[in-house]
């Protein structure tokens, strides 16, 4: 009997050894820090109200499947305020790839030059950044009538400039934020509403019936992609970004493919503080269409 445990007790370190490399030949562990992994950073920056859901559990979703494609990269997908990303570039900090909007052109500089055009994203001659998404702009009523008169809520949220497509859709209303707008709009203190596609969103959760009228001749609700460190890895997300197989999932957040009316406006993404206000100010003063878009070609 004693020989037999000896012998048992001796069996059990071989045991546990065939069993750890059985967890490992099965089960690997897949994490950034293996020695063999290519990490790519990307950081999702949010300037604007979405529609639904993650946008940035959107992105590492299409992350994700660009991995088992390529195999060997794993991108860390991190989410980050505007505030956030400032001041981690000031430390020095900056990712791979961006995705994000109007109010971040301190990243300008990083950006390497994409093999492609969009004037929204281009700066000092260069395309600098490609649109991966859109929202919109709208006008909502409760009626199908969108001729009776009435108040309008200007909803204002995030970088957008709401007031520049009121007036390039020639309509006057009061600037109110983003909620109180909505609410307003429901409780009838509003006849009308100029919101986005998060208002959109609110009316489906809630099952109304709302009309809308689409305002097209301007948009700044557009989410951009650039590329701030060279790289085939860097290349290949960029390029899943702007398929048409994730343009035909944006829905899954309420969101649009970036298709555009070839007359629409917007700024440049990496338009500074001072040229955004201006072009808000002069949109509050009913400056002439003209003027405007003139300026809007300068910034």
């Amino acid at each position: 009997m004693k020989v037999r445990v000896k012998a048992l007790l001796c069996a059990i370190p071989y045991c546990l050894l065939a069993a750890v490399l059985l967890i490992v030949i099965f089960f690997p562990k897949e994490t950034p820090e293996d020695s063999h992994a290519r990490v790519v950073t990307v950081w999702n920056v949010d300037t604007f109200e979405g529609g639904k859901g993650s946008r940035t559990g959107f992105l590492r979703s299409v992350a994700r499947k660009v991995e088992k494609e390529r195999g060997g990269v794993y991108f860390l997908v991190t989410d980050y305020t505007p505030a956030g990303a400032r001041a981690a570039l000031e430390e020095g900090n900056f990712p791979d790839v961006l995705s994000f909007g109007i109010g971040l052109d301190c990243f300008m500089e990083r950006c390497v030059p994409l093999h492609s055009e969009f004037a929204g994203g281009a700066a000092n001659g260069k395309c600098l950044a490609l649109p991966w998404y859109k929202g919109g702009y709208f006008l909502f009523s409760l009626t199908d009538d969108f001729e009776e008169e009435g108040t309008c809520a200007v909803s204002v949220g995030g970088s957008n400039l709401s007031v520049v497509a009121a007036r390039y859709a020639g309509i006057r209303g009061e600037e109110t934020d983003s909620l109180a707008a909505y609410t307003g709009f429901l409780n009838g203190g509003y006849r009308y509403l100029l919101g986005t596609q998060r208002d959109e969103q609110r009316f489906a959760a809630r099952n109304m019936t709302v009309y809308r009228k689409p305002l097209a001749a301007y948009n700044d609700l557009i989410g951009y992609v650039s590329v701030l460190r060279e790289g085939e890895d860097a290349q290949a997300l960029l390029g899943a970004l702007l398929s048409e197989e994730t343009g035909g999932r944006l829905g899954e957040i309420g969101m649009y493919a970036p298709v555009f009316e070839e007359s629409f406006r917007t700024p440049s993404v990496f338009s500074d503080e001072k040229a955004l206000k201006t072009i808000a100010d002069r949109a509050r003063a009913y400056d002439e269409i003209k003027n405007l878009d003139k300026f809007l070609k300068t910034v």
